[in-house]
């Protein structure tokens, strides 16, 4: 039997990207960082804040956020599509949290998060 464990994005902040994901979805977070974890990240110069590979846990897959130095180029090939209450309020809340708006349907909207990376917001049935 097989099950997705992560889906990773690769990214040019990823403590930035990590945070602003946990804030989108319901009931995730960015792990915490224990003692041995920062004492690992300060030994390569880095803090939480620095991490290349930031995790964020949640009820569902694992997101992985890594950094890369390459910048997006084109369209995402897979997308998330999110599921909220009230479209107009997520995407104003979304849009604070540093998130754009790329179009709007009649029963979708489709976002960019701070990286650049398309996922839709659609409307709870």
């Amino acid at each position: 039997m097989t099950k997705i464990r992560e889906i990773v994005f690769d990214c040019r902040d990823a403590a930035g990207l990590a945070r602003f994901w946990a804030a989108l979805l319901d009931g995730y977070a960015v792990r915490p960082y224990d003692d041995d974890e920062i004492a690992r990240l300060a030994e390569k110069g880095l803090t939480p804040e620095t991490d290349p590979t930031v995790m964020v846990d949640g009820p569902g897959p694992i997101l992985c956020f890594q950094q890369v130095p390459e910048p997006k180029r084109a369209k995402n090939r897979v997308h998330l599509d999110i599921t909220v209450q009230d479209r107009t309020a997520e995407v104003g809340r979304l849009v604070e949290l540093g998130a754009s708006v790329l179009e709007e349907f009649d029963t979708w909207t489709t976002m960019l998060d701070p990286g650049g990376n398309e996922f839709c917001l659609t409307e709870a049935a």
